[in-house]
């Protein structure tokens, strides 16, 4: 089953559930602000992701910038970076959806398709 970490007021998440809902592929929606991914979630998908931190970050978010992550993220390792993230689920680069074996991060329909279908 797919999981997908969304928040209400993103345009991103309500395109990606609608074309989840066209496109006949069955989904949970998670809100992610009141339950963020757990760290395992993160650890895969970190792994699915080529180990790059970096793209599961929302670096356009307030809590990001508040946090002067752009600064920082450097030297965070891993462990703590995980940690930032399923302790605060703004910090997520949104729609994070997760199964036993895809992980994607934003709303790209031609990415969506060519991982999903």
């Amino acid at each position: 089953m797919i999981s997908i970490y969304t928040l209400k007021t993103c345009d991103s998440c309500r395109k990606a559930t609608k074309w989840l809902t066209e496109n006949h592929i069955p989904y949970q929606e998670i809100a992610i602000r009141e339950q963020p991914p757990s760290l395992a979630d993160l650890k895969r998908a970190l792994a699915n992701l080529d180990g790059d931190i970096r793209k599961l970050f929302n670096t356009s978010g307030q809590d990001y910038r508040s946090l002067n992550l752009k600064e920082k993220i450097s030297t965070l390792s891993n462990a703590q970076a995980l940690d930032l993230l399923a302790n605060n689920g703004n910090l997520i680069k949104r729609p994070f959806l997760i199964s036993k074996s895809k992980t994607l991060v934003g709303f790209q329909p031609e990415t969506w398709k060519k991982s999903l279908n």
